[in-house]
């Protein structure tokens, strides 16, 4: 009878043991959404304060780029965005102010010339996690099942080739 009292005891230990380790993880999975909400609205905070610049000079630097904007009011960061295969600059950048009210100043060189370019100046925009380019979000596949328009073709694989004999 004591073997079967100590496995219990041993049981319960192990709960309560278990039961620890679940209220410590809930803690620290509330500090880490918590701290990822104030990235986000850390980055929010940043975009609005940002503008976009494109059409930049591949030759331009980062102190050229904020000697142009110098006047707008004061600038925290320029970043020249970098193509990550070849490191040559994509040709546009990023400008981020101290104040979101500089913002507007710096759309007014929205077409001013740089280096013998017409910049392209707009407000930086927030992406959204899961939009592409055309804002339709991830997911959306190419003519797997579903709807097919007029009697098209809703077969498995047929193949890449290009030309040739098609049996179909």
């Amino acid at each position: 009878m004591s073997d079967s009292q100590d496995d219990l005891e041993a049981m319960k230990a192990r709960v309560a043991e278990m039961e620890a380790e679940a209220t410590k993880l809930r803690e620290m999975q509330e500090t880490l959404e918590k701290e990822a909400h104030d990235l986000k609205e850390d980055k929010e905070d940043v975009d609005a304060r940002s503008i976009y610049v494109g059409n930049v000079d591949y030759e331009s630097t980062p102190e050229e780029i904020q000697a142009h904007f110098q006047s707008c009011g004061t600038i925290n960061r320029v970043t020249i965005l970098l193509d990550k295969f070849t490191g040559h600059p994509k040709g546009y950048a990023y400008v981020e102010f101290a104040e979101p009210s500089f913002v507007a100043n710096a759309l007014v060189l929205n077409e001013s010339l740089f280096r013998g370019r017409n910049l392209k100046v707009v407000p930086k925009r927030t992406n959204i996690p899961g939009m592409s380019a055309r804002g339709r979000g991830r997911g959306r596949g190419r003519g797997r099942g579903g709807y097919a328009p007029r009697g098209a073709y809703r077969g498995g694989f047929r193949g890449r080739a290009r030309g040739g004999y098609a049996p179909y």
